[in-house]
């Protein structure tokens, strides 16, 4: 007799799902008898689904679906298929359901990584041993050099994102998003300091040796699993923000996050560290110097990427506390978010005036 497995409110529809996962040629023989909802991803849902000795995870939508949720699942899927083989780590993608109607969305089965995505206090050798924690930024580095090399052409993503003049159009695309967060209620628009000055400097000083290639998107402590075995990267995740665009600016995304002596302080907790103890880690420059000599890139137009990541992120996260203005979001991680996207401001005005 086949067990009886949750739903979780009807997030997976078992009389469908058990049939189109036997017919999908997963690992394993037999139906599905285990399922665990796994934590992670504030929109996404993840289920850790087990066949016997197997196991593998099920990525679908969140349960009120937004206009491109299903697009967004197809998109993953079709970056994962496109890195197989890839030097990038990444949990390798087993099969994809490309027919919404069946179980009312799009979703696809990929392999379990082994590990977990840091936040707040560090897990395993990583909390105790310095080492380990210096190791974290090396791998963040050659995992984001790995995918700078990819050749979108070849693994078939030419037509997977707008290279034209992707640079010059950053200001715009993400300073209009942030002009929409502008007619929410009650949120006011100058409350994000420096924005249109740090948006301005942008647009004055567009590098002329931009590069395209794919990028993650949102690379970034939690949408990375650091292996518990060894210090090493077991895969990127949270691909939904992925496209094509300049390498530079998942390394830079990676800079936003890193803490060092003489950064801006601003009230709040949004300029502490993600992860901590916070000690003994790479430096910047350190990252810097080591993604320049993995790519052979001239790293001088750096500090552009990283502006552009404070006020790309910044933008993003105002998103979020515009939505606790009206309930949509809490409201302490609106506050939390609205503090670092203040830290970043204030970090890229630095750096505006060390440039």
């Amino acid at each position: 007799m086949k067990p009886t497995l949750p739903d979780f409110e009807g997030l997976l529809d078992w009389t469908v799902l058990q049939p189109w996962l036997e017919d999908a040629g997963l690992p394993g023989q037999g139906p599905v008898t285990e399922v665990q909802q796994l934590t992670g991803g504030s929109q996404n849902n993840l289920f850790l689904l087990g066949r016997g000795e197997e196991r593998f995870v099920l990525r679908r939508p969140p349960r009120h679906l937004r206009p491109n949720s299903n697009a967004t699942m197809l998109r993953e899927a079709t970056v994962l298929k496109a890195l197989a083989g890839s030097d990038v780590p990444h949990p390798a993608l087993l099969a994809v359901c490309t027919d919404s109607e069946m179980m009312g969305v799009n979703f696809f089965i990929m392999e379990p990584l082994e590990g977990f995505s840091p936040a707040g206090p560090l897990q395993g050798q990583y909390a105790t041993d310095a080492s380990w924690r210096y190791q974290m930024g090396d791998a963040f580095v050659r995992a984001a050099a790995a995918l700078s090399q990819v050749d979108y052409q070849k693994v078939g993503l030419g037509d997977f994102g707008r290279p034209e003049n992707w640079h010059g159009r950053q200001v715009e695309r993400w300073g209009s998003m942030l002009d929409g967060y502008r007619n929410t209620p009650g949120y006011d628009h100058t409350s994000l300091p420096h924005v249109d000055e740090v948006g301005r400097w942008l647009g004055n000083n567009v590098p002329n040796d931009g590069r395209i290639g794919v990028i993650h998107g949102d690379y970034q402590w939690p949408n990375v699993m650091f292996s518990l075995e060894a210090p090493r990267i077991s895969g990127l995740i949270d691909w939904e923000l992925s496209t094509l665009g300049d390498p530079l600016l998942d390394l830079a995304w990676v800079l936003t996050s890193w803490r060092e002596p003489g950064d801006p302080q601003v009230a709040g907790p949004g300029s502490n560290p993600v992860v901590e103890p916070w000690n003994g880690f790479m430096s910047r420059a350190e990252l810097i110097a080591l993604y320049g000599q993995l790519t052979g890139r001239d790293m001088s137009s750096l500090p552009w990427f990283f502006v552009l990541a404070c006020y790309k992120l910044a933008c993003l996260l105002e998103g979020t506390y515009a939505r606790s203005l009206t309930g949509k979001a809490s409201k302490e991680m609106g506050e939390y978010l609205h503090n670092y996207a203040t830290w970043l401001m204030a970090k890229a005005r630095q750096l505006i005036a060390a440039a």
